[in-house]
Parts: C-alpha cells; sequence; structure tokens
C-alpha cells in the first residue's frame, strides 16, 4: 500500500514482487570524449553488486551485450569479478594501476567507452551535485583528484 493508505498501482497483483533498482544517480556530458572524465555517478553504497546493474542498464541498453568495467582496487577492495544483472554479466576488473582513484571506466559493447568519476556514497548531496556538474560540464578538462580536491 502506498503512504496514502491505497493500493498502489503498478504493484503485481498475483502476490509476486517486482522490485526494480533506482535508477542511478549520474550527470553525462553532452557527446563521448571531451576530456579525462565523460560525467559522474554517486553511487548509494560502496556494493558494487547491488549498484552495477542499473548503472550499466542506464549506459547500455541493449541486452546479451558485453560490459567490462574497471575500478580502483583501492576504492573497491571488495569488488566482484563479474555481476550479474538482468540480461547479462558485467564484468569487472579492480586493478591498482587504473590512473585516478575514484574512476569508474565502462566498456560497453554499443555504447562505448565511459570514464566516470564515482563521488563517494557518503558524499553530502550539496558536494555530490556540485561535483558532478563539474565533472559533465565539457568545458572543464579536470581530472578526478582535481575536481575532489578543488
Amino acid at each position: 500500500m502506498e503512504p496514502g493508505g491505497t493500493p498502489a498501482e503498478d504493484l503485481p497483483t498475483d502476490g509476486g514482487h517486482d522490485y526494480r533498482m533506482p535508477l542511478p544517480r549520474l550527470a553525462l556530458t553532452p557527446g563521448v570524449g571531451h576530456g579525462p572524465l565523460d560525467g559522474a555517478w554517486w553511487p548509494r553504497c560502496d556494493a558494487l553488486e547491488l549498484e552495477l546493474p542499473s548503472l550499466v542498464a542506464t549506459l547500455e541498453p541493449d541486452l546479451g551485450t558485453t560490459v567490462c568495467v574497471t575500478v580502483d582496487a583501492a576504492q573497491w577492495p571488495d569488488a566482484p569479478h563479474t555481476v550479474m544483472a538482468p540480461g547479462r554479466v558485467i564484468t569487472v576488473e579492480a586493478t591498482r594501476s587504473a590512473g585516478e582513484k575514484h574512476v569508474i571506466t565502462l566498456d560497453c559493447d554499443s555504447a562505448g567507452r565511459r570514464v566516470l568519476l564515482v563521488v563517494p556514497p557518503q558524499e553530502s548531496a550539496d558536494e555530490a551535485s556540485r561535483l558532478m556538474t563539474a565533472a559533465a560540464d565539457p568545458a572543464l578538462h579536470l581530472g578526478a583528484s582535481a575536481l575532489l580536491t578543488r
């Protein structure tokens, strides 16, 4: 039931559950390849297995495609090697030589490569908004470290 006491309109009537992950908090630069970053992602928690399916589904809508994600091992020490998502398997590579910390790289078959600033989940909404706006600004050519220290 909804908070007002009325049944939700699109819930299954057969007693089944229809849970969908919330849309990712994401800001993208128009086009791809304008600078060191293609935008920013603000995950709700630090569990990649929970966060990646909705992020990947937003960036790579074609099911059955290959998606490889590279993350910084220091930021994601417990990163799984694979994440199961509806219609796809996401391969995760945690590396210490990925360059900047607080960056996630997504290589998608049809959507291409995206390099995103990862705003820490515990960041305040105001600071996250500032970082996401700056990372998606095509006029700024700053990397993740420079944005986070500004």
